[in-house]
């Protein structure tokens, strides 16, 4: 995601916008996942995306509709196309049959970004897709069909695609002005395998396809037919064909695609692998191009040469609340922990006001002087960590799509609002034909205010825990894995009635899991409406209070910063504060 948000409603279809690249994508086959699912998340983060609930309800379409067609990221107009006589339910990012589809935007080379009379722009290409399709090998097909035809408007791009048996990572390119479409890779995780990607184009080297096989279920890999030859016309790629890299090409990795992005794949991989120690180094940014692959082949395009593997195999099998709470991780228990250094403040905060570098110049002062004198500056750039868990998140989720149940049961859109780390994630049911009021498009904006709004009940108990986060954070942490387990007990109960109604009535079982989907969801919304008055009453003005029965008053505690950081002022100030 990136740049400016907004919500148009346009011929029934909700177009968004945001800001900045910043969105991260975690994909899990079915033997790698704990109960046999395939899981795909997605943050999708910018600091004025709104987060709510988008849908579009099954839809039967008359001979000859056209579909106008408008960016994802601005709203500009840029043409339309044919509809199709039937447009499938979809309810967030998932659909009907269990297709869920995520991105991340990577950028890339900035000559190939947007081309005249291009339509088709990524966010549209994913709900049309979604719209669409029944697998995740149909929806690349149709995706890259729509490129193909109209033309690609987006910069580079990459995308999680799922169904109830597979998940490909597929990433997209355009060509520039002067040439229509795109290039690009797609590739099936293998079964027990995990990947990721979050803002930097993750496809190395690839089987190289002369023509797509789409209907061979054995296939791994499609890509565009010029794909290499592109790259080599542009002169951007010599050697044999089976040692060109999609993202080395198309979108080099240095410093700050490696620590900024690269590196909220790693902290997940390093999770549930061992070993990952051995990419920290490239994952914090330092990047080699040497002039030899630690393989022995040799670099003539001066390829990254420690990049981390595109996918592993996990030392354990990845549950739901695993992937939760991979989208909650702020690099703790590593050497970037975001709780301890002064950026944290006496509250241990893992989080970092924007903007994400910032720069100072030389003071003369013995600790910068040698900074300073080591790379012959005045100036330095510095930067921030960009974590998985992030403020500025607008909405996040876990699509789970269950193979084992019938498609009208088996999705489930596990959605949240804001700051992945202090939301919960609510199970809709991707066939649900209604969404919760609470979530709904239109139940609020960025500037505008909504007091059944799921979005601003849940940033008010974020931001305040912001205050002081090492007291109130781990309330929150308490409180929202409490429910999301009973929310997942509570699914196992819901998928039994739906069971038995589905054998006798599919239409009245979908109107059941309705209900659930959109009760549970407005429930959520007033229960943490309460828990924020909970927390506030407890928390205000920097004190502590508890329960004193039979008492007036409540019990004070005025824990103040600290001793750390008091050590720490006094180091800064000296005797200025000191009482005499």
């Amino acid at each position: 995601m990136k740049k400016l948000f907004s919500i148009l409603v346009i011929t029934g279809f909700a177009f968004l916008f945001s800001e900045t690249y910043a969105c991260t994508n975690f994909l899990i086959t079915k033997g790698a996942s704990a109960d046999g699912s395939v899981m795909i998340s997605y943050n999708a983060d910018s600091h004025v995306l709104y987060g709510e609930l988008y849908f579009w309800p099954a839809t039967d379409w008359p001979a000859g509709t056209m579909l106008d067609i408008y960016e994802w990221d601005t709203g500009k107009y840029l043409g339309k196309i044919p509809q199709v006589a039937h447009t499938y339910n979809v309810v967030g990012n998932m659909n009907e049959f269990q297709v869920a589809i995520g991105e991340t935007t990577y950028g890339g080379r900035h000559e190939l970004h947007h081309q005249n009379g291009a339509i088709m722009d990524y966010g549209s290409l994913i709900y049309i897709a979604l719209q669409r399709s029944k697998t995740a090998r149909e929806a690349i097909k149709i995706m890259t069909d729509l490129v193909e035809k109209y033309g690609y408007y987006s910069e580079g791009e990459s995308f999680s695609v799922a169904d109830k048996n597979e998940v490909w990572i597929f990433e997209m390119i355009g060509k520039g002005q002067g040439e229509k479409g795109a290039v690009w890779v797609a590739r099936k995780i293998p079964d027990g395998y995990i990947c990721g990607h979050a803002n930097q184009a993750r496809i190395t080297t690839f089987d190289y396809q002369k023509k797509n096989k789409w209907n061979d279920p054995k296939a791994d890999t499609f890509n565009s037919k010029d794909v290499i030859s592109f790259a080599r016309k542009k002169g951007w790629f010599v050697g044999n064909d089976k040692d060109f890299s999609f993202s080395d090409t198309y979108a080099p990795v240095d410093f700050g695609a490696a620590r900024f992005c690269e590196i909220r794949v790693w902290s997940m991989f390093k999770d549930v692998k061992k070993g990952m120690d051995k990419y920290f180094d490239y994952a914090k940014g330092n990047v080699e191009n040497a002039e030899s692959f630690p393989d022995g082949r040799a670099n003539p395009n001066k390829y990254a040469t420690n990049r981390m593997p595109l996918w592993i195999k996990p030392d354990r099998k990845i549950t739901l609340q695993d992937m939760f709470d991979f989208l909650r991780d702020h690099l703790e228990d590593t050497p970037l922990d975001m709780r301890k250094d002064a950026g944290a403040g006496p509250f241990e905060l893992p989080y970092r006001w924007r903007p994400l570098t910032w720069e100072i110049t030389n003071d003369g002062s013995p600790e910068l002087d040698k900074i300073f004198k080591k790379y012959n500056k005045d100036t330095l750039e510095f930067c921030n960590e960009r974590a998985t868990a992030t403020q500025q998140t607008g909405f996040t989720f876990v699509a789970q799509s269950r193979s084992w149940l019938p498609d009208e049961t088996g999705g489930i859109i596990w959605f949240g609002v804001d700051d992945a780390a202090s939301t919960v994630y609510t199970p809709i049911y991707s066939s649900s034909t209604r969404i919760p009021e609470t979530y709904a498009v239109g139940n609020g904006s960025m500037m505008e205010w909504s007091d059944n709004s799921a979005f601003w009940t849940f940033n008010q108990v974020s931001n305040f825990a912001y205050l002081a986060y090492n007291r109130i954070h781990p309330e929150i942490d308490k409180k929202q894995h409490e429910l999301e387990k009973l929310f997942q007990n509570k699914v196992k109960a819901i998928d039994a009635g739906a069971k038995i109604l589905y054998d006798t009535d599919k239409k009245a079982a979908v109107e059941f899991i309705t209900d659930f989907s959109v009760n549970n969801a407005n429930n959520l919304v007033y229960q943490w409406k309460d828990f924020y008055h909970y927390l506030f009453m407890k928390y205000m003005d920097g004190n502590i209070k508890t329960p004193n029965p039979g008492h007036l008053n409540p019990h004070l505690s005025q824990p103040g910063y600290g001793e750390d950081f008091y050590r720490r002022i006094v180091k800064d100030t000296g005797e200025k504060f000191l009482v005499k």
